[in-house]
């Protein structure tokens, strides 16, 4: 049986104290122990950014990917080896800026992986700067008299590309945010879920308790329902709702190339026997 002390490394963590994305991690840790599923099976991949350091603080297979391209990564890996649990740690900016196409083709493939976004509204790593979730004239680093760009609307984009599983979470909440990673892991499809992340250094103005004042969890709604979690998506009222919006078992990508390989995935496949001398000469 899988323990969350197992999933501990043990190396020494590198993010600001009171960082949101301790509360992150642990719920992945939690969730994996609580569904016990063996850490060999689980591939955690990231980007670039605070986030970017996830797999190193989760005791799984592990991949840190370059700037805006770990949805990608996650792809390759996922359709390599369909029987792996691959789990994708993506920051605001990292995501929701220069990984935007990545992210909206995979959501349309309906790629069965599950993707955690650390939306802490603001470029934190690099000290500050506006990123496409931050709030509407907002002053940051890059914007001192204010951001002129309205921010990006992660679940209302996940909605609409294809993502079968659509949520919102908040760090501060782990037995909660647990729930979401369980439920998301064990979704076939493409499970998405906003993490609104509290950044103590960066971005004090959003805090925890900021966070506690100004959300509310979803009560009687049906996810099934996809034009009410369009509604709730687009909501810009005084409190965000957090909870599963959206979830549908519908075709995926895997559907697809199970009906081709029928045997084995392709990282299983015995590559030793194969003759490529004809090709090597070819091009020699």
């Amino acid at each position: 049986m899988v323990k969350m002390e197992d999933l501990d490394p043990h190396h020494w963590i590198q993010w600001c104290p009171g960082c949101g994305n301790f509360g992150i991690v642990t719920a992945m840790r939690k969730a994996i122990a609580e569904l016990e599923l063996d850490p060999k099976d689980v591939v955690v991949v990231s980007g670039i950014g605070c986030s970017g350091k996830t797999p190193h603080y989760i005791k799984t297979y592990g991949f840190e990917a370059i700037h805006g391209r770990a949805v990608a990564v996650a792809m390759g890996i996922k359709l390599s080896n369909p029987q792996l649990h691959v789990i994708v740690n993506t920051g605001d900016g990292d995501n929701y800026g220069i990984g935007l196409n990545h992210w909206i083709q995979n959501m349309r493939r309906n790629l069965d992986i599950l993707h955690i976004a650390h939306n802490n509204h603001i470029y934190a790593l690099t000290k500050g700067q506006a990123a496409p979730t931050t709030p509407f004239m907002e002053k940051t680093s890059s914007t001192p008299h204010g951001n002129p760009e309205k921010p990006l609307n992660p679940l209302l984009l996940a909605l609409s590309a294809g993502a079968t599983f659509v949520a919102r979470g908040y760090a501060g909440d782990l037995q909660h945010l647990t729930e979401l990673v369980k439920e998301g892991l064990m979704h076939r499809g493409y499970a998405f879920i906003d993490v609104l992340q509290p950044c103590v250094s960066m971005y004090p103005k959003m805090s925890y308790d900021y966070y506690k004042e100004h959300t509310y969890y979803l009560k009687d709604h049906d996810p099934s329902n996809k034009e009410k979690a369009i509604e709730l998506a687009m909501e810009e009222g005084d409190k965000l709702p957090l909870g599963v919006f959206y979830k549908a078992q519908t075709y995926s990508i895997h559907d697809f190339y199970e009906d081709i390989h029928q045997d084995l995935p392709a990282s299983k496949h015995d590559i030793y026997d194969i003759d490529i001398s004809d090709i090597i000469e070819e091009y020699l």
